[in-house]
């Protein structure tokens, strides 16, 4: 296994929920500092987005924090040299979109995160039936890359995903983009617990997770969360690293004592 798997298995294997909040990357001098604040506030693992003019799966959020940073001129290369410069302590994966990873072709990407010090790949874009060439870029440089299931995806899909996918599973909580929800639907603790069924692999849903109460719920069905537009709706507003790691706190201790 690669090292983001080893991790995340780890973790879940001795029963600890996964927490795994999504920062953007390039988003301000010292983005970085969010990254360590995260890791210190108790995330498993540190998901950085590659921000792209046009991401297709992320909500008003995470596009205005992907906006700001292109903005601001956050590229690829400078925000794996500032990644290169950390060590936060915990794994940290790539989330981007195919037209960044194929325009400079697969096997650099992969290699330039690798060199980077990221240790899984997130590219929502591409579906599994044509994920052969990326997989294999990624594997040559030990790199986890993570599929997603959604509701809509049929089950012998499913069945496929998680057979090619590494890491772990991200699991989209519903049918839309990514942003802050009251609740989750039942329907994503059934799908959580469908997955689970079918692998081995750590099955965290996203989408939707913005409260200590949505992390609880989710985490009676998933292995752990994937927090990302609530966190970036706090850095946007001008959160210190410390105070979205305080909010980022408030999960760890709702994934903790789910009994509180």
């Amino acid at each position: 296994m690669n090292p983001l798997e080893t991790h995340t298995r780890r973790v879940r294997d001795r029963g600890r929920k996964l927490l795994v909040p999504y920062l953007t990357g390039g988003l301000g001098a010292g983005w970085t500092d969010h990254v360590l604040a995260a890791a210190e506030a108790g995330a498993d693992v540190v998901e950085i987005g590659l921000p792209f003019s046009d991401p297709m799966l992320d909500g008003p959020t995470i596009q205005r924090a992907s906006d700001a940073a292109l903005a601001a001129g956050a590229t690829v290369d400078g925000i794996l040299a500032d990644v290169a410069r950390i060590d936060p302590g915990v794994p940290m994966a790539a989330m981007t979109y195919a037209n960044l990873v194929f325009r400079r072709g697969a096997d650099r990407f992969c290699a330039a995160l690798r060199d980077a010090g990221i240790a899984g790949l997130i590219v929502p874009d591409v579906p599994v039936d044509e994920v052969e060439p990326l997989s294999r870029a990624a594997a040559a440089e030990q790199l986890d890359l993570v599929l997603l299931v959604s509701p809509a995806t049929p089950a012998e899909r499913r069945v496929e995903i998680v057979k090619r996918g590494s890491g772990f599973v991200y699991t989209v909580s519903l049918m839309g983009t990514t942003g802050e929800r009251p609740a989750l639907p039942e329907s994503a603790g059934a799908l959580a617990t469908a997955l689970k069924q079918l692998t081995d692999l750590p099955v965290l849903l996203g989408f939707g997770v913005s409260s200590a109460a949505a992390a609880r719920a989710a985490a009676e069905h998933a292995d752990g969360v994937i927090v990302g537009s609530a966190v970036m709706r706090k850095v946007l507003a001008g959160a210190t690293p410390a105070e979205a790691g305080g909010f980022l706190a408030t999960l760890r201790e709702a994934l903790d004592r789910p009994d509180d």
